[in-house]
């Protein structure tokens, strides 16, 4: 079957067949044309009444279509089967030889028929196998018993070399779509890998253009709170540039949406861990928000998967309890225990105007939802019953956990 296979290769399409390859077939079909003709014409008298200087030309007439064998196969095989019955009805045989046309030239037409049944069109292989089946079953056949001179035994002949023929053709055929399929499939794969590091790509930009511009917000919010003094320009100022923060966040949110996409795959280092939650926490202090966090239990023992999980929700939970509750101080809690570590981030009623996720265009709340049960955790996030807004994750270090809504009381119904 090996054998089969690099055959087939060799004698494939010539649009597909590489440079090298055609020039080995090239010098072989050279050698072979000497080869062949050095034998044809020196022993031509010995089977054929033709005179010497017509012997030369007869010779090239019954091999020299061999030439074609790789640029047109099929217009070989008419060329010598042509010639064949020309010399057959055309030429008389030398007393005691009882073939009508040389060895060479059945050699050649032999060639040149299982190079057909490999690449010429199926109506062609057809026409050719009948018409050499005849051609042989009428020239050959005699009167003795033998294979060669029975009626049927060159049609079985070349019966079984075109099913040869066509066998190969089916092998380079599966072949090529093999190859065609293997291209496919890695143009998919390659395209797969884009579109997951679109959508990895789309979770980070949310979670920290999000983030960052939400604190922006939150600022100019809160800024005539924090600052004494301010005059009705300067506050008129920061409500402008609140709205503006607002309007890019949407935008950014928008066209953030487009790339997210479910049955992401979790994200590749590096990645933010839990221990830097404090300089995230630290950050939002020096940007003006009120804040205050504990910590109690080692970060650093912390997964990598669940502390990005954490420092993700963290982060998230930030923006949407300042947005929601604007103004009001920020407390965040963090329990780490030898089976999960508890977040809780919330503050109280705030002066200024809540805002919804639905105005917000936002997904925050669904994202860190998402985080939380990716990994065996759960979130729950909402405006607590005596005002303000909070949201309670627990996220498994070692086995997956799940805790009821009802587990946090805080929330309003």
């Amino acid at each position: 079957m090996t054998w089969v296979t690099r055959t087939a290769r060799r004698i494939g399409t010539t649009a597909r067949t590489p440079a090298r390859a055609r020039l080995w077939i090239d010098i072989v079909t050279f050698v072979a044309l000497v080869t062949l003709f050095s034998v044809g014409w020196p022993t031509l008298h010995i089977t054929h009444q033709v005179p010497a200087a017509a012997q030369p030309f007869i010779a090239a007439l019954a091999v020299f279509p061999l030439a074609l064998v790789r640029v047109n196969p099929a217009l070989g095989w008419a060329i010598s089967a042509g010639a064949a019955l020309l010399i057959t009805l055309a030429i008389p045989h030398q007393p005691g030889n009882d073939l009508p046309f040389q060895v060479v030239h059945i050699l050649v037409l032999f060639v040149l028929l299982f190079a057909v049944a490999v690449r010429a069109p199926i109506q062609v292989v057809l026409i050719a196998w009948v018409s050499s089946s005849l051609l042989f079953a009428t020239t050959m056949a005699g009167s003795g018993d033998s294979f060669a001179e029975a009626g049927f035994g060159w049609p079985l002949a070349m019966t079984g070399l075109v099913g040869f023929g066509l066998l190969v053709r089916w092998l380079v055929l599966s072949r090529q779509a093999l190859v065609r399929q293997e291209e496919q499939n890695e143009l998919e794969r390659a395209r797969r890998a884009i579109l997951e590091e679109k959508a990895r790509i789309a979770r980070d930009l949310h979670d920290v253009v999000a983030h960052h511009m939400s604190m922006v917000v939150v600022q100019a919010q809160t800024a005539p709170y924090r600052v004494a003094e301010v005059s009705p320009a300067a506050q008129a100022e920061f409500e402008a540039i609140g709205a503006s923060a607002r309007e890019a966040l949407n935008e950014v949110r928008s066209m953030l949406g487009v790339l997210r996409s479910d049955g992401q795959l979790p994200e590749h280092a590096p990645q933010p861990v839990a221990a830097d939650v404090v300089a995230m926490l630290d950050g939002v202090r020096r940007a003006g928000v009120p804040i205050e966090w504990t910590i109690e239990g080692p970060l650093s023992g912390i997964p990598d998967t669940a502390g990005l999980a954490l420092y993700r929700i963290v982060q998230e939970s930030l923006s949407n309890v300042s947005r929601h509750a604007s103004g009001a101080p920020v407390t965040v809690t963090i329990t780490v225990s030898a089976e999960s570590v508890e977040l809780l981030v919330g503050n109280e009623a705030g002066s200024g105007t809540p805002e919804s996720d639905s105005a917000s265009g936002g997904s925050g709340i669904a994202g860190m939802r998402a985080r939380a049960e990716s990994i065996g955790g759960m979130l729950v996030a909402g405006p607590r019953s005596e005002g303000g807004f909070q949201v309670y994750a627990r996220l498994p270090i070692g086995a997956a956990i799940a805790v009821p809504a009802t587990a946090l009381p805080g929330l309003s119904g």
